[in-house]
């Protein structure tokens, strides 16, 4: 599948995950209609409720972390969320940057614009702002940002390369990244990295841990710290979708899997 086929798909899948509630996401990691219908979505996402800025209207249950955890967010900074959808982290970040600073969320896909907008308008924020962008070609200048979080979004992108060139582009010298995103540790069976479906759903898009590493030290940013590797447990009955009995134990003993992490770097 060519790199706009997949935009494509992403696009509609997450446009159909908008228009649903957080109780409906949170039962199918990927959306309305996706692959894994009756899989635990908990086993990816973290709960927010307790963290100031926490907005409910805001959670859609997609994350595979909390980027803000390690992001090191000082009153007055400038952050950029990438992949805001409905604003979740974006709300938190703005509890951390205060009335001085600014969070600027970017989703490409237009329902999650719309959402995020009308989130922001009910709670009265004036320093929070959605746009309507690429990751790959951000509408935003250079060297603005103090920090750059994203939530298990940078594993969708198709070029991953360039993803983390424009973040390195758009944040001010000295500024640092927080993302938490999913990895592979070894491999993952042809048969899953194939699934268009699985793709949507955060599994088949990850990259081994080495090459994520990798693309982000030669996009330019240093000082990388792994935190917070957690290994997702997808069910039995999801993964006999794509292998056979057979093929399913030796994935289980092989000691290849899959990891939420999140990833901090520097400027």
């Amino acid at each position: 599948m060519k790199n706009e086929e997949l935009k494509s798909l992403v696009k509609e899948k997450y446009s159909e995950i908008a228009l649903q509630s957080t109780q409906e996401n949170e039962t199918s990691c990927c959306g309305s209609g996706g692959c894994c219908s009756g899989a635990d979505y908990t086993n990816f996402s973290e709960s927010y409720t307790d963290l100031k800025g926490y907005n409910p209207d805001a959670d859609l249950g997609l994350g595979c972390g909390i980027p803000t955890e390690f992001a090191q967010i000082e009153e007055g900074d400038t952050v950029i969320d990438l992949g805001s959808g409905a604003g979740n982290d974006c709300f938190v970040a703005r509890s951390l940057v205060g009335e001085p600073g600014k969070v600027i969320g970017i989703d490409f896909t237009e329902a999650m614009i719309e959402k995020s907008g009308q989130n922001a308008e009910k709670l009265g924020f004036t320093n929070v702002e959605f746009l309507l962008g690429d990751i790959e070609q951000m509408p935003v200048d250079s060297g603005i940002a103090d920090v750059v979080i994203s939530n298990c979004v940078l594993n969708l992108v198709p070029d991953k390369e360039k993803a983390f060139q424009e973040i390195f582009r758009v944040l001010k010298p000295g500024g640092h990244i927080s993302v938490s995103d999913v990895v592979l540790y070894g491999e993952l069976p042809e048969n899953i990295k194939n699934a268009a479906e699985m793709y949507a759903g955060c599994v088949s898009g990850a990259v081994p841990l080495n090459e994520y590493l990798s693309i982000i030290r030669r996009s330019g940013l240093s000082n990388l710290k792994v935190k917070k590797p957690r290994r997702i447990i997808l069910p039995d009955e999801l993964l006999l979708n794509y292998l056979n009995s057979i093929e399913l134990e030796t994935f289980k003993t092989s000691g290849n899997g899959i990891y939420s992490i999140t990833v901090y770097a520097e400027k």
